[in-house]
């Protein structure tokens, strides 16, 4: 098959069936809807803390990252900084509103302050972009097994999404989460592969010599004023604030995160997690940095017959160096596989999970029996990987970096999510059983839709860049809900 030897596809086959396999028995069969969406809610930490990192590692951050290092130098290391700083800030905050009730989403928190509109606008918007944002990551990951296996990109597609799709449809979040576990160690094991192969073939002290000559050691980096962190994104004014609002909306209020704290014993078990994870992480992207480094050392000595850019450098390496090593391809595409299968197993379960409590349960009430809320949640399993098969289908129109592609769609809409929470802290609180107040839902629908056009405005017109997207998004939610619900009681001073 294509360029693959036997033994490579003896190697990739056994490293997807022994991670699929593995979380099927450890998360065995799910018997309920409950059971298939939030595991019970009893999984340990230590399984919680590596499933995070591995759901946020996506087959993007694998391949790309390393291609952020071959072509700039390591001030990319200043994002997970911000991660770190974010997280502390989740735990502190954000975590307990979870743990306060018995809500199994993310949105569902936000309908119990401001009303269902609220939580069916957020939890769209949800569903929406990560549908778009990890069909882009299952189209990178076909990418280099259609290189390396010889198959068309729709089969290298269809091969990934039914692989993934197949454990998550059967054991849910559970099996998800340890397969997760598994896939953590399969791709770290990969990347640690790589960075050996090239700095032996170039040599440790020639790697950083070289890389120091190419000016590739900076880390830090202030720019020339405050000011200039704006527009960009390699600065560590934007690494750190920006990195920390990221994370305070992709791992505060994306449910893609929430669905495993909540899948947690307790909220100190998913507190321990969630902070250890921002340093897994940080350790994580090193790894990845310094593989940059050894394949920028390493292609001064095997040029390229032809010009890269930073997706393509890792698969390039893999084709025309790892296939003289018996198995070190079909590891690598594993790690590929690995990876993706993480990120896409936990879009499609926290995808069913926010369809089928957020809109099909409150639509359907006594009418969906238990027994048939599972069969809906495995049913919208498989639709959801279907349309993230079409969206990978319409890859190769991307002409930006995949890693930023991706990065911005979720620093776009998860800081508008992020405002709410906010505004939701603002406003007072309510007792037990009441409804939220007409104004405040008014309030925060407007706050919702009017900073979805800003932010809009602000990606197609400005040069803004990305890290400050969440936290432009948050503050302009917070700000014009604030306002709005001021405007609302002057004009109905009543209510």
């Amino acid at each position: 098959m294509g360029n693959l030897s036997a033994v490579d596809l003896a190697v990739l086959a056994a490293t997807v069936l022994v991670a699929a396999g593995a979380g099927l028995w450890l998360g065995r069969r799910a018997a309920s809807a409950q059971a298939f969406l939030s595991g019970q809610r009893d999984l340990p930490c230590g399984a919680i803390l590596l499933s995070i990192v591995a759901t946020e590692t996506s087959s993007v951050t694998f391949l790309s990252v390393p291609g952020e290092a071959w072509a700039g130098d390591l001030r990319f290391l200043q994002l997970p900084l911000g991660y770190v700083v974010g997280r502390l800030a989740v735990a502190r905050w954000l975590l307990p509103l979870y743990f306060a009730g018995d809500a199994l989403t993310a949105y569902e928190v936000l309908g119990r302050r401001f009303g269902p509109a609220v939580k069916r606008a957020t939890s769209a918007l949800f569903l929406v972009m990560r549908t778009l944002g990890d069909g882009v990551r299952l189209w990178l990951t076909a990418v280099p097994l259609q290189l390396l296996s010889g198959w068309s990109l729709p089969t290298s597609i269809a091969v990934m999404a039914g692989v993934t799709v197949a454990y998550s449809w059967f054991g849910g979040v559970r099996a998800v989460v340890w397969t997760d576990v598994v896939q953590f160690v399969i791709y770290v094991a990969g990347g640690v592969l790589a960075l050996c192969v090239a700095a032996g073939d170039v040599g440790w002290g020639e790697l950083f010599s070289r890389a120091e000559a190419a000016g590739k050691l900076r880390v830090v980096d202030l720019g020339d004023s405050p000011l200039a962190a704006l527009t960009d994104a390699n600065l560590l004014l934007a690494g750190l604030l920006g990195g920390a609002f990221l994370t305070l909306a992709t791992h505060g209020t994306d449910q893609l995160m929430v669905q495993r704290y909540l899948a947690a014993r307790s909220l100190a078990d998913a507190r321990r997690a969630l902070v250890a994870s921002g340093f897994v992480v940080l350790a994580q992207f090193a790894l990845f940095l310094l593989l940059g480094l050894a394949l920028h050392a390493w292609l001064i000595d095997h040029p390229a017959d032809r010009a890269l850019k930073g997706d393509q450098v890792f698969p390039w390496f893999i084709q025309h160096r790892l296939a003289d090593l018996p198995g070190a391809v079909g590891l690598l595409l594993g790690a590929v596989f690995a990876v993706s299968m993480s990120t896409l197993s936990s879009s499609l379960s926290a995808s069913a999970s926010t369809l089928v409590h957020d809109w099909l349960r409150p639509a359907l009430g006594a009418r969906l029996s238990e027994r048939g809320a599972l069969r809906t949640a495995r049913g919208v399993t498989l639709a959801f990987a279907l349309l993230q098969a079409g969206v990978a289908l319409l890859g190769d129109r991307l002409e930006a970096n995949a890693l930023r592609t991706v990065l911005q769609i979720a620093s776009f809409t998860s800081g508008l999510v992020l405002g709410l929470f906010f505004l939701a802290r603002a406003c007072a609180p309510l007792p037990a059983g009441q409804p939220p107040p007409a104004i405040e839902r008014r309030a925060a629908l407007i706050a919702f839709f009017g900073a979805l056009a800003a932010m809009t405005a602000i990606w197609k017109w400005t040069p803004i860049a990305w890290p400050w997207y969440a936290l432009i998004g948050a503050g302009i939610t917070l700000l014009v809900g604030v306002i709005g619900a001021g405007i609302f009681r002057r004009l109905d001073p009543g209510r």
